[in-house]
This record gives structure tokens, C-alpha cells and sequence, in this order.
């Protein structure tokens, strides 16, 4: 897949919410990062990217929620090696009553590339009877928010084009 031919300082011009350096027990054989580490990373950016809109690990805890991964997709665009410092960016893309759709992207920030994609789908799940739920009103309205914000970009997602909140 070619990478999207978004410039790079669009998607820099977005929040970051999550650094990192990458360690050498990421590295496989090849000598780069291993494709297991860029999904434990997405996973890893995902806990400030909800926290954006409230849902921390203690509301979580204090009113017993959670969130389902229901698909993603994830695209490895160019190579990320021992030492390499990323930067993840987010942008929502649409949500339902119950399910948020949105993407992040990695930058290499040491080689000045877009490293890789991730589209998702969450869904807000009550865990007393472990089902999807929709976003309590507080929430929704700072999804609504933050989402507004990011459909208003002058550039469109990469996003698959198959999957949707």
C-alpha cells in the first residue's frame, strides 16, 4: 500500500497523545520493529485517546464500563527500528450511539515519515452484563466535540472505506 498522500505536517498539526522510543527487544530478525509491537502501541495510545473525552481507567472502574474493539485495520507504511522515537496522532471519524470510528497514525519523528495507520471501531460496553451501551450523555457530547473538530480538517482520513461507526 502506498502511504496516503497526506503532508506530514497535517497529521503533526493534529494532538499527539502518545511517545514512545522504541526499545531493541522490539526488534524481530529483520533488524526493525516487529508487526506485533505496532498494535501493543495503538493499544497503548488508545487509554489518552478516549481520555480526551472522559472515559479515564477510573470511570471506567467507578461506574463499571468499558470498551470493545469490534474491528481495525492496520497498515505498515514504512520502517520503525531500535531508537526510533514515535509520536501516535488521533482523529475521530464518526460514532453511533454506542460505537466510535477513528484513526491514528504513527510518525516516525526520527526519520520524518508516517510509520503506520490504524482505523478502528470501539464500542462503550457496560461490564455488569459484558454488552455494548451507549456513551452516557456527558460523554457523547465531548465525542460530538472532539469529532466536529476533526471533520472540519481540510484533508480526509486514509480510512478504508469499509468499515464505519
Amino acid at each position: 500500500m502506498k502511504p496516503p498522500a497526506i503532508p506530514l505536517e497535517q497529521i503533526t498539526a493534529l494532538t499527539p497523545i502518545y511517545k514512545f522510543t522504541i526499545p531493541s527487544a522490539f526488534l524481530d530478525e529483520n533488524g526493525h520493529m516487529n508487526m506485533r509491537w505496532y498494535l501493543a502501541i495503538f493499544d497503548d495510545a488508545g487509554y489518552p485517546f478516549v481520555a480526551n473525552f472522559g472515559l479515564t481507567l477510573d470511570y471506567h472502574t467507578a461506574h463499571r464500563t468499558g470498551g470493545f474493539d469490534l474491528e481495525h485495520h492496520l497498515h505498515y507504511l514504512k520502517e520503525v527500528r531500535e531508537a526510533d522515537a514515535i509520536t501516535i496522532y488521533s482523529r475521530l471519524l464518526g460514532r453511533t450511539a454506542k460505537r466510535i470510528h477513528y484513526m491514528m497514525f504513527m510518525v516516525n519523528d526520527t526519520q520524518q515519515t508516517l510509520a503506520a495507520t490504524f482505523e478502528c471501531i470501539n464500542a462503550f460496553a457496560d461490564l455488569t452484563i459484558r454488552r455494548t451501551a451507549p456513551y452516557p450523555e456527558g460523554i457523547a457530547a465531548q465525542i460530538d466535540r472532539l469529532l466536529a473538530k476533526d471533520l472540519a480538517l481540510p484533508w480526509m482520513a486514509p480510512s478504508c472505506g469499509t468499515m464505519s461507526a
